[in-house]
């Protein structure tokens, strides 16, 4: 009897040993796989996130540096301008405008440089275009004499919508309240790329505005502004 008695507690610890070792139960595995999803999910959208942010950053980067070189650009023609036309539609353009307002009219040794603003010459450009009309840049990148002035699209993704423009005669007057309004060229100061003139010093301030928008992302906006003078 008590060989029998003894017996019975060691059944029920084998029996509890068993199911101890015998796994997860299915609701178990259901609720582990169902977190370790959303745990994948999670980390997904943050690398998505993270790949969009990299993406904007780098757009944004690139714009600069493009909006910079155009910009240098117009320094460099101006240099070389012995005057600027006060009224840029007045005097007419070497090349077709296609229907695209004159901002800014340079007369210089080579002929007169038009820069105007306005719908893209093809769909290998995106939105709104500077195009510069003057004479071509030979290898060494200096501007080859005697060559016949064409049309280049200098800069695109000019903003469709600009900001109204105020800071013209602030930069002609050095960051100061304006003694005296410099000129606006053109009625430039809507459109997204501005000019305005001190007809006395031919000092001009400019205006540059960008927009663009990756896929899924906010719409960026990028404005530079510069003096520059003729000669």
């Amino acid at each position: 009897m008590r060989t029998a008695g003894s017996s019975i507690p060691f059944q029920h610890q084998q029996q509890g040993l068993r199911r101890q070792g015998g796994g997860f139960s299915l609701v178990e595995l259901l609720l582990a796989m169902g977190l370790g999803l959303l745990f994948c999910g999670v980390v997904v959208q943050a690398l998505l996130g993270e790949g969009l942010n990299a993406g904007r950053f780098s757009r944004l980067l690139r714009e600069r540096a493009n909006q910079g070189r155009a910009l240098d650009l117009i320094q460099a023609d101006l240099q070389r301008a012995t005057a600027v036309a006060p009224d840029p539609e007045r005097y007419g353009s070497a090349c077709g405008l296609a229907g695209r307002p004159a901002v800014l009219q340079l007369r210089t040794p080579e002929g007169t440089i038009t820069y105007s603003v306005g719908a893209a010459p093809s769909g290998l450009w995106q939105g709104r275009v500077l195009v510069r009309c003057g004479p071509a840049f030979g290898l060494d990148g200096q501007v080859s004499a005697g060559t016949t002035f064409q049309s280049r699209v200098v800069l695109d993704g000019l903003a469709a919508q600009a900001t109204p423009w105020q800071g013209c005669s602030l930069l002609l007057n050095g960051g100061e309240a304006a003694v005296a309004a410099g000129v606006e060229l053109n009625g430039s100061s809507r459109l997204p790329f501005s000019a305005c003139l001190d007809p006395e010093t031919q000092l001009v301030a400019l205006r540059l505005e960008q927009s663009f928008s990756e896929a899924g992302g906010r719409a960026q906006t990028i404005v530079s502004e510069v003096l520059a003078g003729a000669g």
